[in-house]
C-alpha cells in the first residue's frame, strides 16, 4: 500500500485539491468502464478485465485510506465509503467470474455519484467521457495493489 500512497502523492501535486484528485480518479475509472460497456465484446475480455482491474485498484486505495486508524474523515463518512468499497469489490468479483454488460452500470454510477459529491456539483457530460487520462491510469496501475 506504500506504493499506492506514493503514486497518489505524485498525482496530487498535479491537481488543485485531494478532493478533485479523487473525483478525477473516479471519473476516469467510470469512463473506462463506460467505454467497455459502450463497445461490449464478449469475445474479447481484455478491455473488460483492464477496466475492472483499474477500478478495483482505485477502490482498494480508497478502502485502505478510510479504514486506516489515522484517517481524518468523520466515522460516518469512513463507514459509508468502506461499505461502498466492499460492495464494489463484491460486484467486481461477481463480474470477473461472469461478465455482464448491464452490471457495469452500477459501478459506473457509483463512481460518478461519489465524484459529484466530492466536487460538490453534478458531473458534466465532458467529465463523464474523459477517456484520455494516461497519468491517472498510470497512477492507479502503479499503485501496487
Amino acid at each position: 500500500m506504500h506504493d499506492a500512497a506514493k503514486a497518489y502523492g505524485k498525482l496530487a501535486n498535479q491537481t488543485s485539491s485531494p478532493r478533485e484528485l479523487e473525483a478525477d480518479l473516479l471519473l476516469h475509472a467510470a469512463s473506462q468502464l463506460q467505454a467497455v460497456h459502450d463497445n461490449w465484446d464478449d469475445k474479447n475480455r481484455e478491455p473488460f478485465d483492464k477496466a475492472l482491474l483499474l477500478n478495483r485498484k482505485l477502490w482498494t486505495i480508497f478502502f485502505a485510506a478510510v479504514t486506516a486508524a489515522d484517517s481524518p474523515l468523520p466515522v460516518e463518512i469512513r463507514q459509508n465509503v468502506a461499505n461502498l468499497g466492499l460492495f464494489v469489490m463484491n460486484e467486481t468479483i461477481e463480474l470477473t467470474g461472469k461478465p455482464q454488460r448491464d452490471k457495469l452500470d452500477t459501478l459506473i454510477d457509483i463512481n460518478r455519484q461519489l465524484a459529484a459529491g466530492l466536487l460538490g456539483r453534478p458531473v458534466t457530460e465532458d467529465e463523464n467521457h474523459a477517456l484520455d487520462a494516461p497519468a491517472l491510469t498510470a497512477a492507479i496501475e502503479n499503485a501496487g495493489t
